[in-house]
This record gives C-alpha cells, structure tokens and sequence, in this order.
C-alpha cells in the first residue's frame, strides 16, 4: 500500500523555524516530483514547493527566501525547512509525491498522485 507520512508540525511564534520530513513507502518515486501543498481557508490546497529527482526546486513566491525543500532519494524522504514563519503560514501541511506536470498552484486536496496525511503548522504573532 502507498504511503506518505509526514511529521515535525507543530506551533511556534512568528519568526520562528520549523522543519518537516516526509517519508514514501510503498511506491516508486524515482521518476516522482515529490513536494508540498498546504490547505487555505476554503478548503483547496495551495502549491508550496516541489522538487525534482535531481533535486531542481520551485517555490511559491510567498515562501522564496524563507523555506528551502530538499530530499533524500535513498530514504525516500523530503523536507520543507521553514524559517522566518509569519502567521499567514498557518495551515495544515501535505507532502505529495506525483508526475511533475500535475503539480498545479490550486487543487483539491488529495486530487492527484500520492497524498500524506498531513500535518499541522501554527504560527501565532
């Protein structure tokens, strides 16, 4: 069975840093874009960051210059360091392994490819 679980969620105050791990198993994602998605207000889920195999990484400009993806193919494993959080960051945090053309800046969560659980960021003023 596919499996993505995330961890490392949890409450902070502005400024501070955070940072996620989310591990596969159960699929091949050696041709997989993995990456993250947070849900908004109205439910959808909101690109945050992806990265290739090779490690080429995208980001949302909002989050440019304060969060850094990586990943470890060999753990099946991406991260999502998060510093200099500001409260609009607050959200529910979901990793996502999938074909890198379906990576969309708005979806319904859980829309496409391989979807974890999710995990909480709160980030009071």
């Amino acid at each position: 069975e596919a499996q993505l679980v995330e961890s490392g969620g949890d409450s902070v105050q502005s400024g501070g840093s955070l940072r996620l791990s989310c591990t596969g198993s159960g699929f091949t994602s050696d041709h997989l874009v993995m990456g993250w998605y947070r849900q908004t207000p109205n439910n959808e889920c909101e690109w945050v960051s992806r990265i290739s195999r090779d490690g080429y990484a995208y980001y949302l400009d909002s989050v440019k210059g304060r969060f850094t993806i990586s990943r470890d193919n060999a753990k099946n494993t991406v991260y999502l360091q998060m510093n200099s959080l500001k409260p609009e960051d607050t959200a529910a945090y979901y990793c996502v392994a999938a074909e890198g053309l379906l990576f969309r800046l708005r979806v319904p969560c859980g829309s496409f490819g391989y979807w974890g659980q999710g995990t909480q960021v709160t980030v009071s003023s």
